[in-house]
C-alpha cells in the first residue's frame, strides 16, 4: 500500500490504518508502539495541538494565519494518526466506538436540558 499523495482520493480509515502498520513495520517500530508509549505520543501531540491556541482569545481562534493553520492542520494528523494507531493496538475499531458513545452521550445529555448550556451532565 503507497501513502496517498494530494490529488489523489484520500484513504478510508480501514486503508489509513493499514499504511500506518505498513510504516511502522518497515522501521522496525512495533517494538516502541505498546499502548502506553501510544497514548504517552498522543498526549504529547494533543499538547503541541493545543501551543497553537494558548493565548489565542476565543473569537481569534478559528482566524488562523496562513503558516498556523498549516501547522495546526499538521498537529490534528499528528493526533489522528496516533489515535488510529493506538486503537489498532488494542483492537478497537473506532467508528463503532465512537457512533456508540455519541449514542451514550445523547442519553446523558437531552437536548431539552442541554442545549445552550456547559455544565457537566451530571449537573444538569
Amino acid at each position: 500500500m503507497s501513502i496517498t499523495t494530494s490529488g489523489e482520493r484520500p484513504m478510508s480509515l480501514e486503508e489509513l490504518r493499514g499504511a500506518l502498520r505498513q510504516f511502522a513495520s518497515e522501521r522496525d517500530w512495533d517494538q516502541f508502539h505498546s499502548p502506553k508509549n501510544l497514548a504517552i505520543a498522543l498526549s504529547v501531540e494533543v499538547a503541541e495541538l493545543l501551543e497553537h491556541f494558548q493565548w489565542t482569545p476565543d473569537a481569534d481562534s478559528a482566524l488562523l494565519a496562513r503558516d498556523q493553520y498549516s501547522n495546526v492542520r499538521e498537529e490534528i494528523a499528528d493526533v489522528l494518526l496516533y489515535l488510529i494507531r493506538l486503537a489498532d493496538k488494542l483492537n478497537i475499531d473506532v467508528l463503532p466506538a465512537a457512533t456508540e458513545k455519541i449514542q451514550l452521550n445523547a442519553a446523558k445529555y437531552p437536548v431539552d436540558r442541554a442545549r445552550g448550556n456547559s455544565k457537566k451532565y451530571t449537573e444538569l
